[in-house]
């Protein structure tokens, strides 16, 4: 997405590019939203809005070779990763101009070039195959990372708890992030028994982190800090990162299990888009003028490609068993 500052550089440059960032995928998801209600984007459709601080945040501390595997709400991911606008929008509607050629939709979408591995509709199923990811840079002897995204309902899975055993005795170079939201499908944590989630990445002897994950600057400054001795050879290590996401599951929830009035009260004092155009001004990094131009040349983006998908060709029937399967070349 935008040049990342690293440490070095201009730090109101670093953080203006990290609210663009956040607001590109924030209008996106919007986008998003309202073309799924037009019946114009089937299946599934898990938005991130208010989560965007979380990816916007780990991927500043990312470089080229660096891998990233995800859950299936996945289009901020795609967007931190550098994948396309248009791209990713064309493969929402299903067009062959997608990034996954139509095939993937709202959930599947892959990446090679930028290293970005989906994308999946199984609960945690992308956790070990991001340990595979790391695996294989660590038996290259490569100094990168992979950073590892799943939900809080994910925690609980069995493969999860295995990778992390594995991780661990391996050293891999993993960086896994635990994006909790609060509200697993359906109902809220408050309810759930037993250890903390980060508390059982640390039983497995996993160095664990917590980080605000509504606060882009703090996930930044996080991730710059630990995926240093992952690097290094050190071993993996686990964050949670405690963020909130405004619309329901996926599209088709009604989100009745909570209050209208509490979401309501997170958006408006702790969005992390907010909580740093606030900072932007108090600091003098940026005037209200130019964050108002950002909003405009993002808004302008998106829609931009979404028109641009809309008016992109399915693909043709007699191609949809293409790029499922290997193709045999003799």
């Amino acid at each position: 997405m935008a040049a990342r500052d690293g440490g070095e550089g201009d730090p109101g440059a670093d953080r203006v590019a990290l609210y663009r960032d956040m607001l590109l995928i924030r209008r996106f998801e919007e986008k998003a939203g309202q073309l799924y209600g037009m019946g114009l984007i089937g299946g599934f459709c898990h938005l991130c809005i208010g989560q965007e601080a979380v990816v916007t945040g780990m991927e500043a501390a990312a470089r080229a070779g660096d891998h990233r595997i995800t859950s299936y709400r996945s289009h901020g991911h795609m967007l931190a990763a550098g994948l396309d606008p248009r791209a990713i929008m064309a493969e929402l509607l299903g067009r062959e101009t997608g990034a996954s050629r139509g095939r993937g939709g709202s959930m599947h979408v892959f990446d090679p070039e930028r290293r970005f591995w989906g994308g999946h509709g199984i609960v945690g199923a992308q956790v070990p195959i991001g340990a595979g990811l790391a695996l294989a840079e660590k038996m290259r002897g490569t100094n990168n990372a992979t950073f590892i995204y799943f939900g809080d309902a994910a925690a609980d899975q069995g493969q999860v708890a295995e990778t992390y055993a594995l991780a661990a005795r391996l050293s891999l170079p993993v960086v896994f992030v635990i994006e909790n939201n609060s509200y697993p499908p359906g109902t809220g944590l408050s309810a759930a028994k037993g250890p903390q989630l980060i508390d059982r990445a640390k039983a497995y002897g996993l160095p664990v982190r917590t980080v605000d994950g509504m606060d882009v600057l703090a996930v930044r400054d996080l991730a710059e800090e630990i995926v240093l001795p992952v690097r290094a050879g050190k071993g993996p290590v686990a964050v949670e990162a405690k963020t909130y996401r405004y619309r329901g599951h996926s599209m088709a929830d009604p989100a009745k299990y909570r209050t209208r009035a509490e979401a309501s009260r997170v958006r408006e004092t702790r969005d992390p888009i907010d909580t740093l155009r606030a900072r932007l001004l108090e600091t003098g990094h940026a005037d209200a003028d130019r964050l108002r131009a950002i909003d405009r040349e993002v808004k302008e983006a998106v829609n931009a490609a979404a028109e641009a998908a809309r008016g992109d060709a399915e693909p043709a029937v007699e191609t949809l068993g293409r790029h499922v399967y290997a193709e045999a070349t003799s």
